[in-house]
């Protein structure tokens, strides 16, 4: 770990390359050079010049010496703060450390005999001698005999080390590869070690007897002549130890110094750091709204740090997946402190998680505008852009990222997807490549250089790297696709210019489908169901009770407010819906509650805020998202109509007004079925109409084939027979096992799966004028179709 005096003597050599006029302050013309000069790569205008020196004069107002300006301290608070970054600024401009002054003892002094002069020493020592932390005006040690303790302190975690160095127990990982998820430098580790994260050996002699003397020092805190001496001991020993990695030990310190000290924003905000490091992300982030409400009541005395409590509690919440929460506290970060550029991209980053690409492109832009060299800005940016449609500035972003820091993971398995969406699949399968050398574990890496391969007509490698993906892991996609390269080969089909192989085929225009009796599905229906079945496994709504709906409904108080219109209704912010959401789908991991709420805000949100106010109407979004919830479709129906009739404006009764049921089925026609377009019907209803309509009347309307929702039946299919296979058929199109229902050609008798039937594909060694199809959802009803034909032969037998 680097010293406090390293840290700080870079800080004052910037400090004195800037002070021009040597009167111990930076004016803003000599701030003004300095912003400029860490900045070389980076093009400002007056205006942004002026904003920057605004905001830095503005939030470090104490430390202003009037005409000259910023002091030292102030320039080392700033940096304190994250504001920025002390070894790439120095390396900026060229400075040099002499290796005297990183020891912390000059040459004069070592050659003095003066006692005035030793002491001096000494006390520089004394402050230099650990991290950054400990001499800062808010954060350091106030009290003599709380040096002392971290002193005794350091020997003991010096001493646990080296034992466990010793016995090859220290085990500390690399981390450099990864991806940066943001976290400040508040939060972490020091930057000096962020790099490597270390794990202690927690079950050993040696640790059991570090921490009994760890008890020992914990005492001595505790036994000082006042509560805040013993809130200083405390919080001390909790920051060495976090400064060492040992988060649950210093978890307990900073929990003691939160009861010495209940109303003072520190200790919470460590203990919250502490949580989040050990994957305790509920608790951090409570530890944080304790702290932000300590700042909050505490006037402008922690002014300083609420940018970073909302950065903090904004990570916390993105730990849970709850994205678009996290939303809001990056947002307050970069208002309070529009230089944050970590606040920025933080919050440019869980916007593309939620899927608001252009809100995204703009915050990162910003993070990037301030910190040129942020890889993971970069990366991100990247996917944004990609997302959106941009594709080739998309790839100068991601290489730039890869520029920055060569084995970043995320750019180049990202990269890697963009290349095979473009059909270029060398260029993938190099991506993945370089992918797999940093993380050689990565199966989803793996298993994507196997299809870029195929896609690039290199079939004995691609086979290869399948068989490489199945070690990493057993999924059953990777024996469906191990099956579908066998038959490939046996076939020695030729591809129809696509990336996974596809037979040879032709799209045939849906009015030459003729189904064979009418339990077979529509090739329109089926393939607007599909899509409802895919949102349904992206968002796991289909494991969703709709009961739990009923619940929610019943449970919940939430007020009425009125809309643009004057119309009374239960409408919520998407953060408070997020909350909602997290109870109904409470069985989900974070990420995939995160990919939920992305697929729900793209596709549902977006169609009920179509102002872009960040308000739903509750009982609206309730009846959009019964339907495709688990539960009998009759039950389905009725939560939907229960929570058209909770809404304000027919609540109380037994019947919805006629104009909400007509504006509701639009809605779920333009949410889910939006291929189909909407019927002219809703428009001859009339919107003006002051009818009402009882449940029946709303049951006849949602069943509607033409213009209500009655592809729901095909869903409901899908929902019971999707799982299903059929022994050894494979689709005759894209060669993959058949899955779900099997659709048997009546005249030629190949058979399609659900995919290839619903886009229309026949293989194109079969042209015929029309194609009729018969729908099998099972091998069951082969044989039952086999036996009737066979009986009805014999029947006419003579």
């Amino acid at each position: 770990m680097a010293t406090r005096g390293s840290r700080s003597e870079k800080v004052r050599r910037i400090f004195q390359q800037f002070d021009t006029n040597h009167d111990g302050g930076l004016n803003r013309e000599e701030m003004a050079a300095l912003v400029v000069a860490v900045n070389p790569r980076v093009k400002f205008s007056d205006e942004q010049i002026n904003a920057i020196l605004d905001e830095v004069f503005r939030t470090y107002g104490e430390f202003i010496d009037g005409e000259k300006g910023l002091t030292y301290e102030g320039l080392l608070r700033t940096y304190d703060d994250g504001a920025g970054d002390v070894d790439r600024d120095f390396d900026a401009l060229g400075l040099e450390l002499n290796f005297d002054e990183t020891k912390g003892v000059s040459i004069a002094s070592e050659a003095s005999s003066s006692s005035i002069v030793d002491e001096r020493v000494v006390e520089s020592q004394k402050k230099q001698r650990t991290a950054a932390w400990a001499v800062s005006p808010n954060h350091g040690i106030v009290f003599d005999d709380t040096w002392k303790i971290v002193d005794d302190l350091e020997i003991l975690i010096k001493r646990l080390k080296a034992k466990q160095a010793k016995d090859g127990k220290l085990k500390a990982d690399n981390f450099d590869a990864y991806s940066d998820a943001g976290w400040s430098r508040e939060l972490g580790p020091s930057s000096e070690i962020s790099e490597k994260r270390v794990f202690w050996e927690e079950s050993g002699h040696d640790y059991a007897s570090f921490v009994k003397e760890l008890g020992v020092l914990r005492s001595r805190a505790d036994g000082a002549r006042s509560r805040e001496e013993a809130f200083d001991g405390h919080m001390a020993i909790g920051r060495v130890l976090y400064e060492h990695q040992l988060f649950k030990e210093a978890l307990v310190s900073f929990k003691r110094a939160c009861e010495l000290q209940p109303i003072d924003v520190r200790p919470h905000f460590r203990a919250g750091n502490c949580l989040y490091v050990i994957g305790k992300y509920n608790e951090a982030k409570e530890e944080f709204l304790l702290a932000l409400e300590a700042a909050e009541t505490g006037g402008n005395q922690w002014a300083y740090l609420l940018p970073q409590i909302y950065v903090n509690l904004g990570i916390a919440l993105e730990g849970e997946g709850m994205v678009l929460s996290a939303c809001e506290y990056y947002r307050e970060a970069a208002i309070l402190c529009p230089t944050h550029f970590r606040a920025l991209k933080l919050l440019g980053s869980a916007l593309f998680g939620v899927g608001e690409y252009r809100a995204a492109v703009k915050a990162l832009e910003e993070a990037i505008f301030m910190k040129p060299d942020y890889a993971d800005a970069h990366c991100d940016l990247a996917s944004a852009l990609h997302a959106m449609g941009e594709d080739e500035r998309a790839i100068e972003v991601f290489q730039k990222a890869i520029d920055l820091k060569p084995g970043h993971v995320d750019a180049l398995y990202n990269l890697g997807g963009l290349y095979m969406d473009l059909g270029r699949f060398q260029r993938a399968s190099e991506m993945y490549t370089r992918v797999l050398a940093v993380w050689p574990n990565h199966w989803r890496a793996q298993l994507n250089k196997a299809v870029s391969l195929l896609g690039a007509g290199e079939t004995e490698e691609a086979k290869k790297a399948l068989k490489e993906a199945l070690k990493m892991t057993n999924r059953v996609e990777l024996h469906d696709a191990i099956s579908h390269l066998k038959q490939l080969q046996k076939k020695k089909v030729k591809p129809n210019g696509a990336a996974n192989g596809e037979g040879a085929f032709v799209i045939v225009e849906p009015s030459k489908f003729k189904t064979a009796g009418e339990r077979t599905t529509l090739r329109q229906d089926l393939s607007a169901a599909l899509e409802i079945r895919s949102f349904q496994r992206i968002t796991r709504l289909s494991r969703c009770d709709v009961e739990l709906l009923k619940k929610e409904m019943s449970d919940k108080d939430v007020p009425v407010s009125y809309s643009g219109g004057g119309v009374p209704e239960r409408s919520i912010r998407k953060p408070n819906l997020e909350e909602i959401l997290r109870r109904l789908l409470n069985f989900l991991k974070p990420e995939t509650f995160q990919g939920a709420v992305k697929a729900i805000n793209e596709r549902i949100l977006s169609v009920l805020d179509d102002m872009g106010s960040g308000r739903v109407d509750l009982g609206m979004f309730y009846a959009v998202l019964a339907p495709i919830c688990s539960g009998p479709p009759e039950k389905r129906k009725r939560v939907a109509f229960d929570a058209l009739l909770w809404r304000p404006v027919n609540e109380g009764g037994s019947q919805i007004r006629k104009v909400d049921a007509t504006g509701y089925i639009k809605l779920l026609r333009s949410i889910y079925v939006p291929s189909h377009g909407t019927s002219e019907i809703l428009e001859v209803h009339g919107e003006t109409d002051t009818s009402m309509v009882s449940f029946s009347e709303f049951l006849s309307m949602f069943d509607d084939r033409d213009w209500g929702f009655g592809i729901m039946s095909t869903l409901l299919k899908l929902e019971t027979g999707d799982r299903n296979r059929h022994g050894n058929h494979i689709c005759s199109v894209c060669r993959y096992p058949i899955i779900g229902s099997r659709f048997k050609e009546m005249k030629a008798h190949f058979s399609l799966c659900n995919q290839c039937y619903s886009e229309g594909k026949v293989p194109s060694s079969y042209k015929q004028e029309e194609y009729k199809f018969k729908e099998y959802g099972s091998e069951t009803e082969v044989m039952k179709d086999k036996c009737m034909c066979f009986t009805l032969h014999s029947n006419n037998d003579p």
